[in-house]
C-alpha cells in the first residue's frame, strides 16, 4: 500500500483538468453559438436597410444603408446585392467571436440575409 500512496492525488488531478478543458470546451460552443445569433440579426437588420432604401430612397445607397446598420450592430458588411430598379437586397455580413478560450482568434462568422419588399 505504501508504494501507491499519492496516486490517487495524480487521477484526480487528471479528472480535474480533463473537466475544465471541456468546461472551457462548452463555454466555447455557447459564446459561438451566440455570437452566430447576433451575426444573423445584423445580417437581417441590414438586408432590411438595403431594401428599404431600394423601395423608398432617402439619398443614401442601399449598400452605405445597409453598412450603416450592420456596423451599429458590431458586424462588417462584406457584400451586398441591391441592383437599383429592384425590391430585393441579399447581404452578406462578418462578425468575429471574442473571448473564446480553446478556439483560435482567427475564427470568423460571414452571414447572408435577403429581404425583399413588395409594394401594393
Amino acid at each position: 500500500m505504501k508504494g501507491q500512496r499519492g496516486s490517487i492525488s495524480v487521477v484526480v488531478a487528471a479528472i480535474a483538468f480533463v473537466l475544465l478543458v471541456c468546461t472551457m470546451g462548452i463555454a466555447d460552443v455557447g459564446s459561438v453559438l451566440a455570437a452566430r445569433a447576433h451575426t444573423r440579426a445584423a445580417a437581417d437588420a441590414a438586408a432590411l436597410a438595403a431594401a428599404q432604401e431600394l423601395a423608398f430612397p432617402s439619398g443614401a445607397t442601399p449598400a452605405e444603408q445597409a453598412a450603416l446598420l450592420a456596423q451599429r450592430n458590431g458586424t462588417e458588411l462584406i457584400a451586398c446585392g441591391c441592383d437599383a430598379g429592384s425590391f430585393e437586397a441579399t447581404v452578406t455580413v462578418r462578425s468575429a467571436p471574442t473571448d473564446l478560450l480553446l478556439v483560435p482568434r482567427s475564427l470568423t462568422l460571414d452571414v447572408q440575409a435577403r429581404a425583399v419588399v413588395d409594394l401594393p
